[in-house]
């Protein structure tokens, strides 16, 4: 019953702002300022009928999605490398603080010196989740219950026994919410990086392209593709988390 509330909510929520955003246009009367919905939905009907559209909107889903896993990957490893290693966390921390506190516009210009068009959204987004996960799990493992390592080793639990019974569940939540919150940030950084570097057929080009030549709708419709890109895999990856979460809960049973 709440559920359905809340998506009622959500619909009523939803057609509210398409009516403020219908009267601002209307009232504004200038679409190359500011289109209405019905211009950009125009916009991205047409736009959404040609191969090209699909073909930026699928590579640049891949440029994100490769750095985002990569990065959720080696932040995870580091994370447990720091934990254990102390001396390795006191050399690779100023490294961490540094991505974590530089904009990411200039990494974006520092990386096009260094990488192709193609490559640069990639690494970015890379770049930019980094961090995020790598400081979620080495926190989530720093706070493991102590009384819970302490019977580990009275009992003799064997290193792989103490980390896939204690360690794993201890950070399973910390590491949902950081890749959670690090999506975000590899979509957003991801096509800020595109707009910037344009590499070919990538909707960052794409909307670089658009405000270039005055084609506000176009722009717009561009816009709301990577909205509704955000949402799908926002619900994607939440979907597949609680997947893994149910499964390591069956584990633990059995």
């Amino acid at each position: 019953m709440k559920g359905k509330k809340k998506r009622l909510t959500g619909w009523i929520v939803a057609l509210i702002w398409l009516l403020l955003w219908s009267l601002a246009a209307a009232w504004m009367g200038k679409p190359l300022l500011l289109p209405g919905p019905i211009d950009t939905l125009h916009a991205l009907v047409k736009i959404g009928a040609t191969s090209a559209f699909w073909r930026s909107v699928g590579l640049s889903v891949f440029r994100v999605m490769s750095g985002y896993l990569a990065a959720v990957v080696l932040g995870s490893l580091l994370a447990f490398a720091c934990h254990f290693i102390p001396l390795l966390d006191d050399f690779l921390s100023p490294l961490r603080t540094m991505i974590r506190t530089t904009p990411v516009t200039s990494f974006i210009i520092l990386v096009l010196l260094w990488l192709s068009n193609e490559n640069t959204p990639v690494f970015i987004a890379f770049l930019m989740v980094l961090p995020i996960i790598w400081t979620h799990v080495q926190d989530a493992l720093a706070n493991t219950d102590s009384q819970l390592l302490e019977m580990s080793y009275c009992y003799r639990f064997s290193k792989t026994a103490r980390l896939m019974h204690l360690y794993i569940p201890s950070v399973l939540s910390h590491f949902a919410s950081a890749c959670a919150t690090g999506l975000g940030f590899a979509w957003k950084s991801g096509i800020a990086a595109e707009v910037i570097a344009k590499p070919m057929f990538s909707i960052g080009k794409n909307l670089q392209d658009a405000k270039v030549y005055l084609e506000t709708p176009q722009l717009f419709a561009w816009t709301l593709m990577v909205i509704l890109l955000s949402l799908v895999l926002e619900k994607g990856l939440k979907l597949a988390l609680v997947r893994i979460k149910k499964q390591e809960g069956r584990r633990r049973k059995a």
